[in-house]
């Protein structure tokens, strides 16, 4: 955590005169794509721990071994390669783990790290580029838009520390 997150991300122009989303098929094909939110859906609705970690390994993901995943919790569809969970870490119920953002004339990328023993609250929403340390909290319902350190609870809409 040594860099901010926007430094960590990797910036692509789009051609033309639209927003980037028009041209997501530059970034992913749409067979990667489909293939993506077809294992994602199976395993948001899977109550079988040990199945989503599988499916979600196949995407390219890091999942350590303990690290789990709430039913509803959603891993970027894009780029699931670019997320790493480590041992113990808990993905909450309907959270989201982004790796991608577009842009007006652009789309990034960025790794997203879950640390050891980690927990990351119920419909929480992490930005790419962040990196999430060991045994640090995310409240629920809360936006991750920078790194969040080791031991660290952070809440809110940007989230921030809390005592």
């Amino acid at each position: 955590m040594s860099e901010p997150r926007h430094e960590r991300l990797t910036a692509r122009r789009t051609p033309g005169d639209r927003n980037a989303l028009h041209y997501w098929q530059a970034a992913k094909p749409l067979w990667i794509v489909a293939r993506n939110y077809a294992a994602i859906v199976l395993a948001r609705h899977s109550p079988s721990l040990r199945m989503k970690n599988w499916l979600f390994r196949r995407l390219g993901m890091e999942i350590e071994s303990g690290a789990t995943w709430a039913l509803e919790s959603t891993p970027d569809v894009f780029f699931p390669e670019l997320i790493t969970v480590e041992s113990e870490a808990i993905v909450g119920y309907d959270a989201t783990i982004l790796c991608h953002e577009f842009l007006q004339d652009e789309y990034r990328t960025g790794p997203v790290r879950i640390g050891e023993r980690a927990m990351i609250g119920a419909g929480a929403i992490v930005l790419p580029g962040v990196e999430i340390g060991a045994d640090a909290q995310v409240a629920a319902n809360s936006l991750v838009t920078e790194d969040v350190p080791p031991g660290e609870t952070v809440a809110g809409v940007p989230a921030e520390p809390v005592d």
